[in-house]
């Protein structure tokens, strides 16, 4: 086995219910379904299965629908967020509180059928602020990216 092997036997995952006691968020507002291939707070790849019963599409748009840029933002802002989460190991919920959104670029429509990718990956952290680049892939094709900056709200110990 080579060290590429053992790295990527190394990797974690979540699943939903993983999810659900890292972040605060609950339908229809998580919009990350399972997060794999998790390195630490490095990087991880979050996967949302984008389906036609979602809410978003009664209103964006009905007789063609597409994702909303800013709920692909938002996904991959949690799945950046439950990988810090997990990885500040506090044993209890924590918030992340979005800071800066910067070089948001939106490639190609993301429609109901399509799995979406967030792919994250940490640019700096200092103390409990972190940067992480963020891709949205739908197969091999780049449908959306930003830099996302968040900070960590570490709940205080005595309260």
């Amino acid at each position: 086995m080579t060290d590429t092997d053992n790295q990527a036997s190394s990797l974690e995952a979540m699943d939903i219910q993983d999810l659900m006691r890292l972040l605060p968020h609950r339908y229809p507002f998580l919009l990350v379904d399972r997060i794999i291939d998790i390195d630490g707070d490095k990087s991880a790849v979050g996967i949302k299965n984008v389906t036609a019963s979602e809410p978003q599409f009664q209103g964006h748009f009905p007789s063609r629908p597409i994702m909303p840029g800013v709920l692909m933002i938002e996904g991959m802002a949690q799945t950046a967020g439950a990988i810090s989460i997990k990885a500040a190991d506090l044993g209890q919920p924590a918030l992340i509180y979005f800071m800066t959104i910067d070089n948001a670029k939106f490639r190609r429509p993301v429609v109901p059928g399509d799995v979406l990718e967030y792919h994250v990956k940490l640019l700096k952290k200092r103390g409990t602020v972190c940067r992480y680049s963020c891709v949205a892939m739908v197969g091999s094709e780049k449908v959306a990216e930003a830099e996302l900056t968040a900070m960590l709200d570490v709940p205080d110990a005595e309260g």
